[in-house]
């Protein structure tokens, strides 16, 4: 009770200084000096090491690619790895997306459970620690990214120039843990033979798309054939005619990339329904067949699946360059397969493709724990201390983290199951009450690893 006490006490400085990093839209941008993923993520990693120092912590700026807050001493490094940087808002917000807006028991924006709430959980539950003058005979590092949602290259920068941790946690999954995260392949799609004139959605690679945009000519699709199509399907849209052409918006629903089931994606609704509208395109037809709507990558011959989940096929991006069309897909496959038994399916179904191409950009591979190992017992057991909840087990999951990129390390919170903050999505949020509670069991699992 008394560090839940204590957690409570610090609830408007958490909330004011979620506010304070919620106002920064950090989403990646133009690479300046000593900002390397543009200008607005390396302010907000110096403002979030203003607010850490004004807690009494140790920190330290690495080259505005990540930075660190520390308590304690000692050889052994305990590493608590968060992330400033978040994807573009989107659309259908009912709120600024910047500024943190209060509505009952929750907070609304832009990075409010992904991930800038973790990391004012993550400063109150260290700030507990230094409160209750609890021993630190290792060193409690809160490591921030600013790169996270875009390759992680600020935690390979990091690690480059600081080193592993000996163990820790990234809050940035769901309680009580993640022992495995799928692999992840990045793919690249593009096709020339199309009667589109003009395409384009989505605002990153890891979003399922909910909003695309087409022209097309009158004579390649009816409207009314168009119409009755969409109207079939899970969306909302609307058509234009235009000096022969129509200019057709189709609304789907975002959600992450490795759960692309919660979405509704309009690239690939709209390709559907354009092939059920009669429009006979070479690349219409290529979408479908090999990328489609079922979300499962059978189209590529990629549909498989172990005893901790299936692999999962997100287009994300889609966009007309000088008459080639060209798209993402992100794919997050088993936690006991790798990433070449992957592609090499890939690369077989596609042997003989005319109509478009599908390329491998990036890989990763996958990561597991097993659930009885130290680190995942340890952090289970500070779980189950705060929240009384024994059945609830750790989890396997599609999201990728900085887990894959640091040694000895799980994601670990900061949703709790079963609930949904929209991450990714429009109207971001966190409870307050989830946010305070993130604090305690944080306060819990550093307890638990000073004692390893």
């Amino acid at each position: 009770m008394e560090i839940q006490e204590r957690v409570k006490s610090y609830e408007e400085a958490m909330l004011n200084d979620l506010a304070t990093l919620v106002s920064y839209n950090s989403v990646q941008g133009e690479p300046q000096p000593d900002a390397p993923f543009g200008e607005v993520p390396a302010a907000c990693l110096d403002k979030a090491l203003e607010i850490a120092e004004g807690y009494g912590f140790t920190v330290k700026n690495v080259d505005h690619y990540a930075g660190y807050a520390e308590i304690g001493e000692g050889e052994q490094v305990i590493g608590v790895l968060a992330h400033l940087d978040v994807v573009p808002a989107g659309e259908g917000w009912k709120t600024d997306p910047f500024t943190l807006t209060r509505d009952g028991d929750r907070v609304y924006g832009r990075g409010t459970s992904d991930d800038k709430g973790a990391v004012v959980a993550s400063m109150i539950a260290m700030k507990v620690l230094k409160d209750m003058n609890v021993p630190l005979t290792k060193r409690i590092r809160l490591i921030l990214g600013t790169n996270e949602e875009t390759g992680s290259k600020c935690l390979a920068h990091y690690v480059e120039k600081e080193g592993h941790i000996d163990m820790g946690f990234t809050p940035d999954g769901t309680f009580p843990g993640v022992h495995g995260e799928k692999g992840a392949l990045g793919l690249d799609f593009e096709s020339v033979r199309t009667q589109i004139k003009e395409i384009r959605g989505g605002v990153a690679s890891n979003v399922v798309c909910n909003h695309c945009t087409m022209i097309v000519a009158n004579e390649a699709v009816s409207e009314e054939a168009l119409r009755l199509a969409l109207e079939k399907h899970p969306v909302t849209f609307e058509i234009k005619p235009e000096q022969g052409d129509l200019i057709v918006d189709v609304y789907g629903t975002a959600a992450h990339a490795s759960t692309p089931k919660l979405g509704v994606n309009a690239i690939g609704e709209l390709m559907a329904a354009l092939a059920e509208a009669g429009m006979q395109d070479d690349f219409v037809e290529f979408y479908n067949r090999r990328i489609g709507t079922s979300c499962d990558g059978a189209g590529c011959d990629c549909q498989v699946e172990d005893e901790y989940g299936p692999l999962t096929f997100s287009n994300g991006i889609i966009k007309m360059e000088n008459g080639v069309i060209r798209g993402t897909i992100d794919i997050r496959f088993p936690v006991t397969m790798n990433s070449r038994q992957i592609a090499s399916r890939i690369e077989a179904a596609l042997a003989g493709e005319t109509q478009g191409k599908i390329t491998v950009r990036s890989r990763m591979e996958p990561l597991f724990f097993p659930i009885d190992s130290p680190l995942v017992s340890r952090l289970l057991q500070a779980y189950q201390e705060v929240t009384g909840d024994l059945e609830s087990k750790p989890i396997t999951m599609g999201g990728g983290t900085y887990a894959k990129g640091i040694h000895n390390c799980i994601a670990f919170g900061c949703e709790f199951m079963g609930e949904d903050c929209h991450i990714h999505d429009a109207n971001e949020f966190v409870r307050i009450d989830c946010l305070l509670q993130q604090a305690e069991i944080y306060v819990h699992a550093l307890m638990k690893l000073l004692e390893a």
